[in-house]
């Protein structure tokens, strides 16, 4: 890969590479550690992409194994904090509507395994096909980790007097 092309990859899929592994980890400073991780993967990897999608798909595929890898290590167990521990903007992220921010911080109360496939159901528009691949899990997995997601997003939700 050129240089040229390494720091267009990096212009436009740090954003969600950040996010990915935000939804992981819930925590900035070790989303932005795997988002330096997955980009120096691409920097040394040597093949070549079919096309952008496949690159996109390439990347996330990567800081999800990344994000994997740092939730079981045991620097993780000991030293864990999350974004409940300060705020938002704190953690980079920033939303038109308190509607939208308190929904992001429903999807970051789920287990890691519904936020991770929330987030790139309804916030990147992957379909589910293109997540379990992306997963390396079963269509149906993916889709009974949807419908799970949505049940807990609805009960959290629905404590906080939101009306559906």
């Amino acid at each position: 890969m050129s240089d040229e092309a390494f720091t267009q990859a990096v212009r436009e899929y740090s954003d969600t590479v950040y996010r990915v592994c935000l939804h992981i980890c819930r925590n900035r400073s070790d989303a932005e550690d795997l988002t330096q991780n997955v980009f120096l993967k691409l920097y040394r990897h040597a093949d070549t992409f079919r096309d952008e999608e496949h690159l996109k798909s390439w990347l996330i595929r990567v800081a999800v194994n990344e994000g994997k890898s740092h939730m079981t290590s045991p620097w993780y167990r000991r030293a864990s904090c999350s974004i409940d521990d300060g705020s938002l903007e704190d953690a980079g992220v920033t939303f038109p509507s308190t509607e939208q921010s308190e929904l992001f911080l429903a999807v970051m109360a789920l287990p890691p395994k519904y936020r991770v496939v929330v987030h790139l159901y309804y916030y990147e528009d992957y379909t589910v096909g293109e997540i379990a691949a992306m997963l390396d899990l079963k269509e149906t997995t993916v889709q009974t980790q949807l419908m799970r997601a949505r049940k807990q997003l609805k009960t959290l939700l629905s404590e906080a007097d939101y009306e559906f």
